[in-house]
């Protein structure tokens, strides 16, 4: 029979079909490849396009039909087993091949279009020097525009890699690179690997390296940010031979690649990409401005996060992409469990700056409650979706998101207290050796864990993995004669395994809580649980976090954490309590306003950088600019000016640069009168420091000109102080932010009309355009912007549909707004990144109004 014909979707390059899951499993089941031959060419084409060669070598298990993928701007030429094929004969991105049973070669030569949105080939020009950068991310549907490959995860194959270059440049792939004649660049033949998991990254790069363990590690990034790579070269090498050491303590299967190189790149879309033996990074964590000692743990995690991928998800790898998660979701909690056990081995008396504090306290705080956001949307999935919810790789891509992530993660740390450490560490083991170089699935998975324990894995997988939403516990507490008794009721279905805090006030020590005792119950329960004695003056469910669940207090407790919460001595247990306010809020329970107050209550005594980051993020981007209406919003940027300035001057010592930076960083951005921020900038400095780096010049410019106190004069000036990419930037923030009609209406034109802008360029200017204080200037806009964005997303493709739908929405929050989104959700055209992102912004916008209903009312 004929297979459906997979759904199109117009790309950055024009339209492509995306791969079904139906059509990947028929080609897997007709061939499988031995060996990919690459020669890329970058020193044809110009900024426009390269040179791509490829020769596939491959099995047919029977004669039949099937594809080759490749999206090239000009197909020069394509021969199968020596016999010429019609370069007239692609459609859209697909070659239709007629194969006999038995091995063959098929060879491709065209001229591939270089990314200026991060996809494909991504080129990059420093605007500090002119030197050009060029580096791959193929993931899903992006390795069509690099080479021609049988493009799914399950057809693995080794890799022989050559690159021409220009002189000058080094070249960096996924095993140790050799310079050969005439500027080519030969690397070292890879496992098998997947075909999207290919990397290349070159260009005049500044290198860093060393060796640990017999390997060679390299740090790399652009020539103008040298001395920021050098200055934390060994920070950045400490952290990954921690690392390194740690899962080899864990694992059985040696770190499977020859090399171990990272590359810190510019205008990456994500964060980083597991990329073999090369891992690519956003540079902007190669620091040009001063950071906090979370933000330095935050770069620490991701390189902990991204060396768990050798592991999960390149020695062994998904066989579809319903199972994301058994990459994702296992790098995410490796990342931050290994990050803390390497923290505790590397510290000999003051620990180091990534590891100054719990990481699973920053991973409660911000990345959770990503998780929880996720998963109360209208988009929301399982951890692992069903085979029906994932049909192609358009869909696939929707799922890199809090749930595959943060949810996944959170679900596994509840695996490990249930399961135990050793049982769950033996069941991965079994999944590495059974799988290595290979591909499995979740239920290969579940029975790789089921042969290390007696528990019943499978139906905790169907209770955890395959369900929605996020469990309400709730707790009630009765007192009766000697004793109190404690219920726990379950919204939702999931078992959970928890640890219940009790405190009681510290006598005569004011607003201090001390712990009574912890303890350890499974919901449901079988039994109410009773103790001794008068009930605590606080109970908190979820003590240590290591559930996923939304937790409410009772009314004592509530009362209790409101006025004590900087008094709880455990930072993870205050994590877990502002998590619950934070919820309460969003679920129209706790008053935004009465959050606020906690927060000033309470931040001025947090010790804790990452909770004080992570309220203080909280209060700003959602109460004051969202849940709050336009009336209130002075008074609450008012309070968050006031706390914000106590906080600097709790720093004034300089004990604690990190808060103090954090606070700086707040006060400008809640500043409603210029005055105080511009003396500033004149000044150079804060008053008491820090000195203005070009982060907080930038922020200081951009918070100036939503006030309508700077010009474009100013903004040119201050680039031209400061001409790095992130200067581009800045300024590109600035103009939009300028509250006149030409201002916006330039801006507008630059984003949805001109497609000049590359991803980060129009990530700034989004940015800046949506502000609060504007609204009406602003309120046209909201229309245009469902006119206007479906179009944009169609001409350049996912990354940038991404970007516009989670930067560029409107920012009006009335009825009015919603309508609009919701008509515009009922159109069946939408590019399904565009309808992911409206769909998620949607249902926020509906959520705010929602809160600013139940506090009016």
């Amino acid at each position: 029979m004929t297979p459906a014909r997979a759904p199109q979707r117009i790309g950055q390059h024009g339209p492509m079909s995306v791969l079904t899951r139906d059509e990947a499993q028929t080609r897997a089941r007709l061939l499988s490849v031995q060996r990919y031959a690459i020669d890329l060419d970058l020193t044809t084409g110009g900024d426009d396009t390269f040179t791509s060669r490829t020769a596939i070598h491959f099995t047919a298990h029977t004669a039949g039909d099937t594809f080759v993928e490749l999206k090239p701007a000009v197909l020069r030429s394509v021969t199968l087993d020596g016999t010429p094929l019609d370069p007239e004969a692609l459609d859209e991105n697909r070659l239709a091949l007629s194969l006999t049973e038995g091995p063959h070669e098929l060879r491709v030569d065209a001229d591939m279009a270089y990314s200026r949105t991060g996809e494909g080939l991504h080129r990059f020009t420093d605007p500090v020097d002119g030197e050009t950068y060029t580096y791959t991310q193929l993931f899903m549907d992006d390795v069509q525009r690099v080479y021609a490959a049988f493009d799914q995860p399950d057809l693995k194959a080794v890799f022989d890699l050559t690159v021409r270059a220009p002189d000058g440049w080094t070249v960096l792939a996924n095993g140790i690179t050799t310079p050969q004649e005439d500027g080519r660049w030969t690397a070292a033949t890879t496992p098998l690997i997947s075909t999207y998991l290919v990397a290349v990254a070159a260009g005049p790069w500044h290198s860093v390296t060393t060796e640990h363990a017999g390997l060679p590690f390299g740090l790399h990034c652009r020539r103008s940010l040298a001395p920021h790579l050098d200055a934390d070269a060994d920070e950045l090498f400490e952290v990954t031979r921690h690392c390194y050491d740690r899962y080899h303590e864990k694992f059985d299967e040696p770190y499977p690649f020859d090399s171990y190189d990272q590359a810190f790149v510019p205008e990456f879309n994500a964060g980083a990409m597991e990329n073999p033996g090369l891992v690519t990074f956003r540079d902007e964590f190669v620091y040009r401005s001063a950071v906090t000692d979370t933000e330095r743990q935050t770069r620490a995690m991701v390189i902990a996060h991204e060396m768990a991928h050798m592991w999960f998800g390149d020695l062994v790898t998904l066989q579809w992409w319903d199972d994301i998660w058994l990459n994702e979701s296992f790098a995410e909690y490796m990342g931050y469990h290994t990050l803390n056990e390497a923290a505790q081995q590397a510290s000999s008396g003051a620990l180091p700056a990534w590891s100054s504090t719990d990481t699973w306290v920053y991973f409660g705080i911000t990345r959770k409650s990503w998780g929880y956001d996720a998963d109360q949307r209208p988009s929301t999935h399982p951890v692992a979706p069903p085979a029906d919810a994932v049909p192609d790789t358009a869909s696939a891509m929707l799922n890199f998101d809090g749930i595959s992530y943060a949810k996944g993660a959170s679900a596994l740390r509840q695996l490990v207290a249930w399961l135990g450490e050793k049982d769950f560490l033996a069941g991965i083991n079994t999944h590495f050796a059974r799988h290595k170089f290979a591909n499995a699935t979740l239920a290969d998975f579940i029975d790789s864990l089921a042969r290390a324990t007696d528990r019943d894995v499978h139906a905790w997988a169907e209770q955890w993995l395959r369900t929605t939403g996020v469990d309400t516990l709730t707790p009630t507490v009765e007192e009766t004669d000697g004793a109190w008794h404690l219920t726990v009721t379950r919204q939702g279905e999931r078992p959970h395994r928890l640890t219940v805090g009790a405190y009681d006030h510290a006598p005569g020590h004011g607003n201090t809580l001390v712990p009574r005792e912890h303890i350890d119950i499974d919901v449901p329960q079988d039994e109410t649980t009773v103790r001794p004695g008068r009930r605590p003056a606080l109970l908190v469910l979820n003590d240590q976090d290591l559930t996923y669940a939304k937790v409410r207090l009772d009314a004592t407790s509530t009362e209790t954490a409101l006025r004590s919460l900087s008094g709880i001595p455990d930072a993870l247990t205050r994590a877990v309590l502002w998590n619950s306010l934070r919820d309460m809020v969003r679920d129209g329970e706790l008053e935004p306003a009465a959050y606020l107050e906690t927060a000033r209550a309470h931040l001025t005594e947090e010790a804790d950088l990452a909770i004080v980051q992570g309220v203080l993020a909280f209060a700003a981007a959602h109460i004051t600019d969202r849940y709050l209406t336009p009336i209130e919003r002075p008074a609450a940027l008012a309070l968050l000016g006031d706390l914000t300035r106590d906080l600097i001057r709790r720093t004034e010592d300089g004990t604690n640069p990190g808060l103090r930076l954090t606070a700086v960083r707040h006060f400008i951005d809640a500043a409603t009168q210029p005055d105080t921020i511009r003396g500033w900038l004149e000044e150079g400095h804060v008053p008491g420091g820090p000195a203005l780096d070009p982060e907080l010049r930038w922020r200081i410019l951009t918070r100036l000109a939503v006030l309508g106190a700077t010009d474009d004069q100013d903004i040119a000036a201050h680039l031209t102080a400061d001409p790095s990419a992130t200067g581009e930037e800045g300024a590109a923030r600035c103009r939009a932010a300028l509250p006149t009609p030409a201002a916006k209406e330039a801006a507008w034109n630059a984003m949805f009309h001109g497609d000049t802008l590359s991803n980060y360029l129009l990530t700034a200017t989004a940015q800046g355009f949506w502000q609060p204080e504007q609204e009406e200037l602003l309120r046209p806009y909201t229309a245009r912007y469902y006119q206007d964005a479906p179009p944009l997303a169609d001409r350049r493709g996912p990354a940038i549909a991404d970007a516009v739908g989670r930067h560029a929405f409107p920012g009006p929050v009335d009825t009015d707004a919603l309508h609009q989104g919701e008509a515009a959700l009922t159109r069946t055209d939408l590019l399904p990144a565009l309808r992911r992102k409206l769909t998620d912004q949607v249902d926020d916008l509906r959520r705010a109004l929602y809160v600013r209903g139940r506090t009016t009312s």
